[in-house]
This record gives structure tokens, sequence and C-alpha cells, in this order.
């Protein structure tokens, strides 16, 4: 029933961004993504259907498979998106941009103006997301976020107990998570708003895997518009991984004959993502996809030059026709299901 909800809900929402134009540069990538499986073309003149921003590049929290988590961002190094330079982005796109995600690394709720960003995306009728830990969700933030016209909202909350929890979610409180998603609800009802929709989004590990049932019943209760059990990305997996569930379907990775492992689906040499999208990060470099962790493969910068410049730039075409060749020649690319 969650599921079906979400989809109307997805559905209405969705209905108020949708323009001729969009649509048809959405099916003109698509058309050049499939005509490359075979001609190996990379040189459209084409807009991305998508872009992640990132808001920060710290966080709050210290999760053990995330670089942010791990490798603790120095106080002098800390930074948040600078607003021109997303206003200046997103007036460049908004003509056929159906949607921004707010959120690559870090915790976009420490940027101090994340409403005003949110805002600024929001007028010019494109879709905006985001994703956060829920550590911040008290009630001036959740009627703030409610109002700045935000469409969805991922809460992670891997457990049901603190001690499951802060497992995975190290120095985070599940009561406050949950205490913000009780917010958003209220101020939801209370302003008579549809969004932003909900997803309380649970990443499965072998610490947790034993309290889905129990996710299933706490997402109910909590009213949250859609509950989705995530496999986990992990850093270091090919001779196991302490976190890798037993439950099979929850897993990315399968284990061979050898006695090590390797991602159950097959890679190919093509992907969507680098026709679809782009990654800005917080220093306005442009990236192939959220798996460049470290913005290794940028295309250019945005501070330095338009974003179609770099989107179309020889660096950005040269790197997709190499994942055409051979994608398993990048790193990042051996650990993506995509």
């Amino acid at each position: 029933m969650l599921r079906i909800l979400h989809t109307i809900k997805l559905i209405s929402i969705n209905s108020r961004y949708i323009t001729y134009q969009k649509l048809k540069n959405y099916f003109r990538l698509r058309t050049s993504y499939l005509l490359s499986f075979t001609k190996k073309i990379t040189g459209n003149k084409l807009s991305p259907a998508f872009i992640s921003i990132e808001a920060t590049n710290f966080c709050n929290l210290h999760c053990p498979e995330c670089p942010v988590g791990t490798n603790c961002v120095p106080s002098k190094e800390k930074k948040t998106f600078d607003i021109d330079l997303l206003q200046n982005t997103i007036n460049q796109l908004e003509s056929t941009l159906i949607h921004v995600i707010l959120y690559f690394q870090g915790e976009p709720f420490l940027h101090p103006q994340l409403t005003r960003l949110i805002s600024i995306i929001h007028s010019k009728k494109i879709y905006c997301s985001t994703s956060t830990n829920g550590q911040f969700l008290n009630k001036n933030k959740a009627e703030a976020i409610v109002l700045s016209g935000l469409d969805k909202l991922i809460v992670s909350i891997d457990g049901t107990t603190q001690e499951t929890y802060e497992r995975y979610r190290i120095g985070g409180s599940l009561e406050k998570a949950l205490q913000g998603i009780k917010n958003l609800i209220e101020c939801k009802k209370e302003l008579n708003s549809a969004s932003p929709i909900i997803e309380l989004q649970f990443l499965v590990l072998s610490s947790n895997e034993h309290q889905m049932h129990e996710m299933k019943a706490l997402a109910k209760n909590l009213e949250v518009d859609r509950l989705s059990f995530k496999t986990a990305q992990l850093n270091d997996f090919e001779y196991g991984n302490e976190l890798m569930p037993k439950v099979s379907k929850y897993s990315r990775y399968k284990k061979n004959k050898n006695g090590q492992f390797s991602l159950k689906k097959r890679q190919k040499n093509h992907c969507w993502r680098l026709w679809s999208g782009a990654v800005i990060d917080v220093n306005g470099e442009v990236l192939p996809c959220c798996f460049d962790k470290n913005s290794a493969y940028s295309f250019g910068n945005v501070y330095k030059n338009s974003f179609f410049e770099i989107w179309h730039n020889k660096k950005a075409s040269g790197f997709r026709k190499s994942i055409l060749q051979n994608r398993k020649q990048y790193e990042m690319c051996r650990n993506c299901t995509n």
C-alpha cells in the first residue's frame, strides 16, 4: 500500500514539472545513448536530465563505509555550495532539467542556507530532492523544509534500536531521527502539503538485517510515504566484509568458487548516467557520476567555464567513449551496480 500511495503522489508532483522541451530532450538523450552501443558515438549536444549538487562536503556522523565519515574533513577545508553558483547553473539548465539532487557527500542540512538552495530550484519548476541522516529536523527546520518546496526527502535510518542504529550511523541518535520524521509529517499536515515525499531508507547490513520486519512496522506507524531497503556499497568486498548481509537478496556481491566475492550484476560497457546527468561537487568540479568520490575524473570547473562547455568538452566526450570501450579500466566503475 505504501508503494502505491508513493507512486500516486510521485506522479502528481512530477506532473507539475514536465514540459514538452524537457520530454524532447530526455528522449533525445535516450536515443543518443542507445545508438552509442553500436556506433560508439558520444558527440551529442544535449542537456542532462538531472544533476547532483554537493551541498556540503562534511558530516556530523562517522559511517564506516563513507569517505566523508571515515576521513573527517578538517575545519579549514569544510565547504558549502555557493548560492550564486547554484543560481547560475540552474539558469543555464532550467529549460531541460527534470531533477536536481541536492546531495553527493556530506550532510546537506549542515548548509546554513539549504532551504534557500531548494527554493531557487523550486522557483524554476524543477523537481528537487535531498537525503539526510535526520539529526537536524527540529520543528522550525521541518516547517522551513515544507515551505521551501522540496519534493522528496530521504531519511536514512539503519536500525530500530539505538544499539543497532549506531553500529553504522556512528555518532547519531535514533530518537532524533525518528522525531525529525514526526516533525516533518506534522508540518505537512498543518500546512496541508503533499510534499516533501518522505522516504525512509534502510541500508541492509549484517548488523541490522534481523530488524527488517520491525522497520516495516515502524515505517507504517510513522506514516512515511515509502520505505526502501538499500543494498550497501562496500569498499573492500573481494575477500568478504563483516558488514555484508547474509540475505543474498540484499547484497550486491556473490561468493565465487575461489572463495572471493564479486558483483552479482554483470557490468556492460555503457552507462546511462554518463548521458543523463552529472555531479557537481562543492568546489565546482563537474564529475561523471556519484561513484567518483574523490573527484578524480573531473571534466572541468563551473567557476571557470559554463556547464555546457564542460559537459561537451573533449575530456567529457573522451571519458564516455572510453566507457564504451572498457568500463572496468576505471576503479570507481568496478564497484558500481548500474
